[in-house]
């Protein structure tokens, strides 16, 4: 999906790692919740409270996903998932542009 419709944008952005990462929140009519985000080159750590989806649109990472002992790189055009209640880390190899979907 390349476009949203129908949607209430936040204005507020999310502001993680003094500016490192932010985001935008979308509320979707059913009530569904994605964000739209960049990651500047860097290494961020996480905590899910809910599955998350992570599709990457533009950029290069290497995540580490909870329990894992491998970084696994994902390219724009991938997605990963994150289970609820998680840590995991993304090393942003470059610009990333993302889109976040939280699963209940």
């Amino acid at each position: 999906m390349s476009k949203f419709n129908n949607v209430t944008i936040v204005k507020k952005a999310n502001v993680y790692f003094d500016g490192g990462v932010t985001s935008r929140t979308i509320e979707f009519e059913n009530g569904d919740i994605k964000t739209l985000g960049m990651m500047q080159p860097g290494e961020f750590e996480f905590n899910t409270d809910k599955k998350e989806i992570m599709e990457i649109l533009q950029g290069e990472v290497d995540v580490l996903l909870p329990g894992e002992t491998e970084w696994q790189r994902f390219v724009a055009g991938d997605t990963f998932e994150v289970k609820a209640n998680a840590l995991f880390k993304i090393n942003a190899l470059s610009l990333t542009d993302y889109c976040c979907s939280f699963v209940d």
